[in-house]
């Protein structure tokens, strides 16, 4: 895996069920390195914070690998990098293969996958289409927030050094599919809960599917 692009968000406003909101989701790339902090990327933009950001989504990755995807089914947006809202753009990010709580070492910084991005209606507003966020599910290529165990600065062109595999084995796609699911696969749950990666909130929730 290899950083594309380092992408920063700007102060958008925009209308909201006649109300004025404001989103971060608007990031472009920026030719400097990112600081990656505890909480969040320094000097991004963050509006929600009870929702983003933190130490569980520290930082947003997506892979360059699906923009074709989307660029076909959305041919009239501008591109570029960062239309995602991801802060890092990565080249070779493949859901299906990164396990929660895989630690990775990028540029000066240590990484560990937390969980998938889970869409809300700012991706509805950053395309201009609320029907993006059950074509993002089906996609179910989601990308991945990470949390920050070491601070310290990725720019593009640095690539992704595996340090520790988790010994649990769910993948980031496996726990995004699990989220949607209306019927539990059982060892996948049972993979979620065990995971202490997770943030304990998202196991908490699963519980209620044992039977």
């Amino acid at each position: 895996m290899k950083i594309i692009a380092t992408n920063i968000g700007t102060d958008t406003t925009f209308l909201w069920n006649g109300l004025e909101e404001k989103t971060g989701i608007f990031k472009y790339p920026v030719d400097k390195a990112l600081f990656l902090g505890k909480t969040d990327v320094e000097n991004d933009t963050v509006v929600d914070r009870k929702h983003h950001a933190g130490v569980d989504k520290a930082c947003f990755l997506f892979a360059s690998d699906h923009y074709p995807h989307w660029k076909e089914l959305y041919p009239n947006l501008e591109w570029n990098w960062g239309m995602f809202g991801e802060n890092l753009t990565v080249q070779g990010l493949d859901e299906a293969a990164i396990r929660i709580g895989d630690v990775y070492k990028i540029g000066t910084a240590v990484v560990q996958v937390s969980q998938p991005r889970e869409p809300c209606y700012k991706l509805g507003i950053r395309f201009e289409n609320q029907g993006i966020l059950k074509q993002y599910i089906d996609h179910g290529h989601p990308g991945s927030y990470v949390r920050i165990l070491e601070e310290g600065e990725v720019k593009t062109g640095d690539s992704f050094q595996l340090l520790t595999q988790s010994e649990n084995p769910l993948t980031v796609k496996q726990f995004f599919d699990l989220l949607f699911q209306r019927k539990k696969n059982p060892d996948i749950l049972q993979l979620a809960i065990s995971n202490t990666a997770l943030p304990e909130y998202k196991r908490e929730r699963l519980k209620k599917f044992i039977r």
